[in-house]
């Protein structure tokens, strides 16, 4: 039987916005739940404070799929800032309120069009975090999958400029390719297999296609 599936929404995201991606993992075998956030449990983490209660909400939600289907690991998927704060959840350092060491619970690492970096400050301070105690693919029993999309270029014109705005926030550099959040250069990992997808947008709520529809999803 394939390992169970988790599923960590982005940043002011709630569950209900990743149904079609849990239904269709179900349908492909695999046994998937998405944490269950509502829009309002983001708010102690406005200003870049802690996101403590994010990560405990992913670990209860980790050990009821492991007992469901008395299974030893699992596999999660990270969509934008659920992506580096799933990286928080392996480690081993003790974080602001919390320590889950949960690298030898996670198969596989999946991040869709997260943000492994930014300039925004007041994102530094937990990203600061990951990325000097768990640079790259930090943990070799994890195997890291780093998805990155190639839909928008950034450009100081109508269309792009959102893209080039949130680009140069994130990476410094705003004349790049990008999902329309998350530039490509942000979204990879040293050590991961990292993935482009082109014509996928950033959110579950975007018109068209994101990482979650079930064209990309074969990818």
């Amino acid at each position: 039987m394939p390992l169970p599936t988790v599923i960590l929404p982005g940043y002011l995201e709630s569950a209900i916005a990743y149904r079609q991606l849990e239904q269709s993992l179900q349908d492909l075998g695999f046994p998937t739940v998405t944490v269950p956030l509502r829009r309002r449990d983001w708010i102690p983490t406005f200003g870049g404070r802690p996101i403590t209660l994010i990560v405990q909400q992913l670990d209860r939600t980790v050990k009821q799929i492991m007992q469901q289907y008395n299974a030893s690991q699992i596999n999660l998927i990270g969509h934008s800032a659920g992506g580096w704060i799933s990286r928080i959840y392996l480690g081993e350092k003790p974080y602001l309120g919390g320590c889950w060491q949960a690298h030898p619970l996670v198969a596989t690492l999946i991040t869709l069009g997260t943000p492994h970096i930014s300039q925004e400050r007041w994102t530094r301070g937990n990203l600061d975090f990951v990325n000097n105690n768990y640079p790259a693919a930090f943990y070799q029993n994890v195997r890291y999958v780093c998805v990155a999309g190639k839909t928008i270029f950034g450009e100081r014109r109508r269309g792009s400029w959102l893209a080039y705005s949130s680009y140069q926030l994130t990476c410094g550099q705003g004349n790049t390719w990008g999902d329309g959040i998350t530039p490509i250069a942000a979204a990879h990992l040293d050590g991961a297999q990292n993935l482009v997808i082109e014509g996928v947008k950033h959110s579950p709520r975007s018109r068209g296609i994101w990482y979650g529809s079930p064209e990309p999803l074969k990818a």
